[in-house]
Parts: structure tokens; sequence; C-alpha cells
């Protein structure tokens, strides 16, 4: 009986959970990113108006089509760098780790339309696909 009860109040208490928050002024948090296979990045990279930002430090090469090298621990600090707040960007680092930390950085300043490469320059190797060398 008792497991019965909860299992019809649980629900309705998240939804008022939810509805009060929205009602505060609150938002549903939306994931700062989409987390695409290489396939996916390399369309988008090629979507024109894209920009793609490489933000893996030290420079362990590049994806052909790069418009941006911003380290992913000085995205706020060099955000006069950055596109406008609407521009559709594509980002990516070695492992995913720092594109992890950079697309959260840049969803906090504004942007909502990222998306960013599942296993990074990795997974973009293991996929055929070639890198472009570290610059000197």
């Amino acid at each position: 009986m008792r497991r019965m009860r909860l299992r019809h109040v649980l629900p309705i208490l998240a939804a008022a959970s939810l509805l009060a928050g929205v009602a505060a002024g609150g938002a549903v948090a939306s994931p700062p990113s989409t987390l695409v296979s290489p396939a996916a990045f390399a369309r988008a990279v090629a979507t024109p108006g894209t920009v793609t930002i490489n933000v893996h430090v030290p420079d362990a090469g590049a994806i052909r089509g790069t418009d941006l090298r911003i380290p992913f621990d000085r995205i706020a600090r060099l955000r006069g760098r950055l596109p406008a707040k609407t521009a559709r960007l594509a980002v990516y680092c070695r492992s995913g780790r720092m594109s992890a930390v950079a697309v959260t950085a840049l969803h906090r300043l504004g942007y909502e339309r990222i998306v960013e490469l599942r296993g990074g320059m990795d997974a973009w190797s293991q996929s055929g696909r070639t890198l472009l060398p570290p610059r000197s």
C-alpha cells in the first residue's frame, strides 16, 4: 500500500518541482553542447557559418577547417576573439576532456549552438580522418 502511494506521489512531486522552478523564473537547463561523432563533426565543420575551435593545449595538431585556437581554460578571458553568440560553434580537443570544460564556459557566456567532437582528435584519427600537424 505504501509503495503504491509513493509510486503515485513521486511523479506529482517531480512535476510540481519543475513547475515551481519555471514559475519562479528558473529555466530547465539545456546541455551546453551536443556530442557528435567524427562524421557528424566533419559535416558541422563543412557547414558555412560554423566557427570551429580547437581548445587543446599544448598544440597537438588540428582538424582542417579550424578557425580559432583558444586554450580551453582561457575561453572567458579571450572572449573578444569569439564570434557573435548566435554563431554555430564546433569545438574539439585531443580526447574530449578539455572541450567539455570549454563548452561549459562557452555556454556560460551565452553560446547555445555548440557541437562537440565526442572523443576529440583521438576519435577523429581512429575514424580514418587526418589531422594537420602541430604548429612549430
